[in-house]
């Protein structure tokens, strides 16, 4: 049994965990006769939860239970070496999903992922290369597929050290992105402000501001 995120538990569920976990049993909704369970856990999270303890969020009783065996991760931007392999798998498997052929990612694009500072971790990382994957339309990863963020380590710079944008080419590469991913969310405007991230109430401005239907 993998949990993820078990820190974000609210106290009702874990006292409810905790019964079954020191039980071995459970009754199914509906259901007059309880249900043996034999399994393990695997519990995940983000959070200090003896912090969390502390401040009344996470039931002692239930971290003492699970808590056998822990392994400490450290955060993606402690791991700068894994980023480039991590990226690779997930252009790899978006790029199966979408059916494109793109094969690499340039100098400046994994100089960008590396020097981001993550604080989303993998699944940030996911999005990202997911992102780039459905914006490229050639057979490699570049610097200009990624978020706003990123431009500004992933951008050449000119002779005097720096780079700027002007409004207009700001917004008609935004537009191309909106229209890209709302092509790819097969005009999911949910789905397409996930992969932007961006609240749907921005999307829709913009739908409206570039005329995209």
């Amino acid at each position: 049994m993998f949990l993820d995120e078990i820190g974000e538990m609210p106290l009702d569920l874990q006292a409810k965990l905790l019964r079954v976990l020191e039980s071995g049993e459970f009754l199914k909704v509906g259901d007059s006769k309880t249900t043996k369970i034999n399994v393990r856990v695997i519990a995940a999270t983000n959070r200090d939860l003896q912090k969390e303890i502390e401040a009344g969020r996470f039931r002692e009783d239930l971290f003492y239970r699970i808590a056998v065996f822990n392994i400490a991760l450290p955060a993606l931007r402690e791991r700068v070496t894994d980023i480039e392999q991590l990226a690779q798998f997930f252009l790899q498997m978006f790029a199966r999903k979408i059916g494109k052929k793109i094969l690499s990612m340039s100098a400046a694009y994994i100089t960008a992922l590396k020097q981001h500072g993550w604080k989303g971790n993998i699944r940030e990382l996911r999005n990202v290369i997911e992102r780039s994957v459905i914006l490229t339309d050639g057979n490699e990863l570049d610097a200009d597929s990624l978020p706003a963020e990123f431009q500004a380590s992933a951008i050449p710079a000119t002779v005097d050290g720096k780079r700027s944008l002007s409004a207009f080419e700001l917004a008609a590469a935004e537009q191309l992105h909106i229209r890209k991913v709302m092509n790819y969310a097969n005009g999911n405007k949910t789905e397409a402000a996930r992969l932007l991230n961006i609240a749907l109430t921005t999307l829709y401005r913009k739908l409206d501001e570039y005329q995209i239907k």
